[in-house]
């Protein structure tokens, strides 16, 4: 028999490092409400598996969906996650992304985090590849993303990273910034907040369904 979510759309949530399924919750109601989208959740650890490992089951979640059209939406190191997968598996239902505080360029915190065998083991291998290992990403894709950045500093991020400039408390906005992105918009939001925010879901599910962020008159 055919799957329930046959020719639906849905929208695939990816939680950051440190966080579970339950981050995002409220993220993801807002979103179904908004949009009548099924809204999935994928978990996976970071201290458990390496970013090719996770981004294989990611990609097998994704199509076992059975959905016509997919969206995808990553935070933080989530949104690094679904960076990878869609490079390396290019026969997924067309979408699109949104990357909610994801440290495409760089991440400062992660490289202060790394130089300390306590800070490694706080990474996992994950979080060592993706946010410490690899840098200055850009998309050439046909998907289109956009990607949401915080200038709320409340977290250890400046502090631990040194950041001096505009940032969520974990991630610069200028570590956000993804060469062939589709769109770029800076909310007053900080980086573990975001999930939470009514502003960020209604953001989302904007561009979820016009490849563009809302912009309101000031």
């Amino acid at each position: 028999p055919e799957s329930p979510h046959r020719y639906r759309t849905a929208v695939v949530f990816v939680h950051g490092l440190w966080m579970m399924n339950l981050n995002t919750l409220l993220l993801r109601q807002r979103v179904h409400a908004a949009l009548g989208f099924d809204c999935e959740a994928f978990q996976y650890s970071a201290y458990k598996s390496t970013p090719s490992e996770i981004v294989v089951r990611l990609a097998e979640f994704a199509m076992g969906l059975g959905v016509e059209r997919l969206h995808l939406v990553g935070h933080s190191l989530g949104g690094l996650l679904v960076m990878r997968m869609l490079t390396q598996t290019p026969r997924l239902p067309p979408g699109r992304v949104v990357l909610l505080g994801s440290p495409v360029a760089r991440s400062r915190a992660a490289e202060s985090l790394a130089a300390s065998t306590v800070g490694r083991a706080m990474l996992g291998p994950a979080g060592m590849e993706e946010l410490v290992l690899e840098q200055g990403r850009r998309w050439t894709g046909e998907r289109e993303i956009g990607v949401i950045a915080g200038n709320s500093r409340f977290g250890l991020g400046h502090v631990i990273g040194h950041i001096d400039e505009e940032n969520d408390g974990s991630v610069a906005v200028e570590e956000t910034r993804l060469p062939g992105a589709q769109d770029h918009i800076i909310l007053p939001v900080s980086h573990s907040g975001m999930v939470f925010s009514p502003e960020v879901a209604q953001q989302v599910g904007h561009f979820l369904v016009h490849g563009a962020f809302e912009r309101r008159a000031p």
